[in-house]
């Protein structure tokens, strides 16, 4: 039996799941989780230039996203100045780098879908 099934769940953080893989889709899944970490995976960015490279995620979903994905230590958010107009600079942890080969891996596999079944759109 595999490791991560041996018992009847796992635990992270309080939480349980049937399995690692569940546990990793709620950490990462969704339809922007993994694209806000591939946008930060090379350099830490402000909001603003977030909404700039996500414009389909909503300003509400982006948020809120960025609000899990920080509360589960896969970013940090680091607010700079204490009025109006603060700094606020998103970034990975190491938690969320160790993550990076894996959207690198998925980043490749999208692209050879596309070179064999789309087309890139410029």
């Amino acid at each position: 039996m595999k490791k991560e099934c041996v018992g009847n769940y796992v635990k992270l953080n309080g939480k349980s799941y049937p399995c690692s893989v569940s546990l990793t889709m709620d950490l990462v899944g969704g339809k922007w989780k993994a694209v806000i970490l591939y946008h930060l995976k090379n350099e830490q960015k402000r909001y603003s230039e977030l909404r700039k490279e996500i414009p389909s995620a909503t300003e509400m979903t982006l948020s809120l996203q960025l609000k899990q994905l920080e509360k589960d230590g896969l970013i940090s958010r680091k607010v700079y100045g204490e009025k109006p107009p603060i700094k606020v600079i998103y970034s990975l942890t190491d938690f969320g780098k160790s993550f990076v080969p894996i959207l690198e891996a998925i980043t490749k596999w999208g692209n050879q879908v596309i070179l064999e079944k789309g087309e890139f759109i410029i």
